[in-house]
Order: structure tokens, then C-alpha cells, then sequence
């Protein structure tokens, strides 16, 4: 993990399921640049599909 952090390997796609398996949270998780993103991640993969669909457009009825 140790090598992981410090840039000096580069997981593939399987040790990142796994990694993100054992801290619960989605692979998309490892990409987000900032804090807010996420645990914007974390929660919108907590939700069920419809939960997600209905985000999505009270997020649509809020842009311009």
C-alpha cells in the first residue's frame, strides 16, 4: 500500500476492486480530486438505482 501511495506502483483494475471492496467505497472513489467528490462518490454508490435516478433529475431541474 505503502508503494501505492507514494507513486512508485500503480495498482491494476483487480487490486482496485479489491481495495475499494475492503474500504466500501466505489473504484471511482480513488479517481475523485478532491474531498467533496468524493464522498459525493461514496454516497451516490450507497443509493439504490432509483434514489440515483431521482438525484439526477433534481440536479437537471437545477442547472441553466
Amino acid at each position: 500500500m505503502n508503494h501505492y501511495e507514494k507513486g512508485r506502483h500503480t495498482p491494476d483494475i483487480d487490486t482496485l476492486k479489491r481495495m475499494a471492496d475492503e474500504l466500501g467505497v466505489p473504484i471511482n472513489y480513488f479517481f475523485c480530486e478532491n474531498e467533496t467528490t468524493a464522498e459525493l462518490a461514496r454516497l451516490i454508490a450507497n443509493m439504490s438505482e432509483q434514489q440515483q435516478i431521482e438525484l439526477i433529475k433534481i440536479l437537471k431541474k437545477d442547472q441553466p
